[in-house]
């Protein structure tokens, strides 16, 4: 392949990855008796490498394996369980550039976030590890006499992990890390667009369970299409699935796993919106709404994709916010100074033609980009659009650098906006007023999960429950206590 053959990804190698790839690893080994399919460089369309995706029997093979192993795993105290997390986090740091430039490489986000989301399933290793000396239960007075009654917490055997190409590495460690310490043995199937990213992070944990003398189907990982997917949703033997995707996808999921009465942990679509008040300090707001709508060519969840202001400060914020738009520098996401890499496959970019067309047929105007850019990548121009808030297209998810831009008269009318739409992940609001923050976060405020003041909608910290509510699904990962849904509850 010719992306092998480049000085510049010679750290390909470095990872184990090779021209072709067995994309199962199950009973320890790898293998895959599936379709081979290409990875492309989302910069250029070029191939990076093949792979070849697991069967429905790799499938099999790989589960029973898993569902043997968590015999063993579940009976090791979780303090021990915790050392081997740690171990994880630090094989990752050893890697953390080239994996970051993997992610750069096969997603196409810039390199400094690449680095970033690397770095971001280190820190859940480390949090996990405290963690697993911490999963305590409880002791409740009793009405009985001579009597107390208690609660314990013990794994639930399999988790399964399927997660999306936009945090193909985060959203797995969200997951992983924690049910790892609860005594879970893991099954993840990573998205189909980036399975090298799949492989080399299998390749680094599994490296750890062997060095341990674990069995190394505590960590089963295949690559492959809706298929595996899909087994994963109907196996009685995963108690847990956590699925990161779309509201579509999510919802069949979920309806899936609910019918043989399995729990889901959905992290799905999310409509996100940045309330700017007369007086929000401008410059902090223009500088976040930026990074909230642009970054990662705005394929994040998180991304701002409303933007609510103040009918007296409408028109100053717009305009200097075109200013810093025509700023953005649009290219190679591995190269030094740019912030705004391609979107990630070819689909993606027909997707934003054809929101924009729906955008104009709704009365959208656009302010700013609005086109795709002549190369032979998924290139496209960060989009500032004009619109009603009542607009069908604004309820939907555009995956892309697209911000609607709209106004208000009151915080009330803003908050109606802000929850008018199907989706509740994140939300946020600049301004310097108390009374208007206390409003916003309390229950006549904003219905979403994650609720912000004076910082962007992205960015959200693993120390915080990460979900949103409605159309995106109710689930929560990394932190809080979020590791009580990766256990089962004993009342005794």
């Amino acid at each position: 392949m010719a992306s092998f053959a480049r000085q510049e990804h010679q750290f390909l190698a470095e990872l184990g990855l090779a021209p072709r790839n067995p994309g199962s690893f199950a009973c320890g080994a790898w293998g895959g008796s599936g379709p081979v399919v290409t990875t492309t460089n989302p910069s250029n369309n070029e191939v990076i490498a093949e792979v070849v995706e697991a069967s429905m029997d790799d499938y099999e093979k790989g589960m029973s394996a898993c569902f043997d192993a968590a015999k063993t795993w579940m009976a090791i105290p979780a303090p021990k369980r915790g050392e081997i997390v740690r171990q994880i986090g630090d094989a990752l740091r050893a890697k953390l550039h080239h994996l970051g430039r993997l992610l750069s490489l096969e997603m196409g986000k810039i390199l400094p976030e690449g680095i970033g989301e690397v770095q971001e399933i280190i820190d859940m290793c480390d949090y996990a590890v405290g963690l697993s000396r911490q999963l305590n239960g409880s002791i409740i007075p009793s009405e009985r006499p001579n009597h107390m009654m208690m609660e314990v917490w013990n794994p639930l055997g399999v988790v399964g992990v399927i997660t999306a190409f936009n945090f193909p590495c985060a959203v797995l460690g969200w997951n992983a890390c924690i049910a790892l310490v609860c005594g879970n043995c893991v099954v993840w199937k990573g998205a189909p667009t980036t399975p090298l990213i799949t492989i080399a992070m299998t390749k680094i944990v599994a490296s750890v369970f062997e060095k341990n003398n674990l069995p190394s189907a505590i960590f089963t990982a295949f690559c492959g299409g809706a298929e595996i997917g899909q087994a994963i949703a109907l196996d009685t033997r995963i108690p847990l699935v956590s699925f990161t995707g779309s509201t579509k996808v999510g919802q069949m999921v979920q309806q899936q796993v609910s019918a043989r009465f399995g729990k889901c942990l959905l992290e799905l679509s999310g409509n996100n919106a940045i309330i700017v008040m007369d007086d929000a300090d401008i410059p902090l707001a223009v500088r976040s709404v930026l990074f909230a709508a642009v970054g990662t060519a705005g394929q994040r969840c998180t991304t701002c994709r409303r933007l609510l202001l103040h009918e007296s400060i409408y028109q100053t914020f717009l305009d200097q916010l075109v200013e810093v738009y025509k700023q953005v520098r649009i290219g190679d996401p591995m190269e030094k100074g740019t912030l705004l890499g391609p979107l990630h496959t070819t689909a993606s970019k027909e997707s934003f033609l054809k929101g924009i067309q729906n955008i104009r047929s709704q009365g959208g105007k656009i302010l700013l980009g609005g086109s795709a850019i002549e190369s032979e990548g998924n290139f496209v121009q960060p989009t500032i659009v004009e619109i009603s808030p009542a607009a069908p297209v604004v309820r939907e998810e555009l995956f892309g650098p697209v911000l609607y831009a709209m106004k208000f008269q009151t915080l009330k009318e803003a908050i109606e906006i802000n929850n008018s739409v199907p989706q509740g992940l994140s939300s946020s609001i600049f301004t310097r007023k108390p009374d208007a923050i206390f409003k916003w976060i309390g229950p006549h405020g904003s219905d979403c999960g994650i609720v912000n003041v004076n910082i962007p909608t992205n960015g959200a910290e693993i120390g915080g429950a990460f979900g949103g509510e409605k159309a995106t699904g109710g689930g929560r990962e990394a932190g809080s206590d979020s590791w009580k849904q990766y256990m089962r509850r004993a009342t005794w």
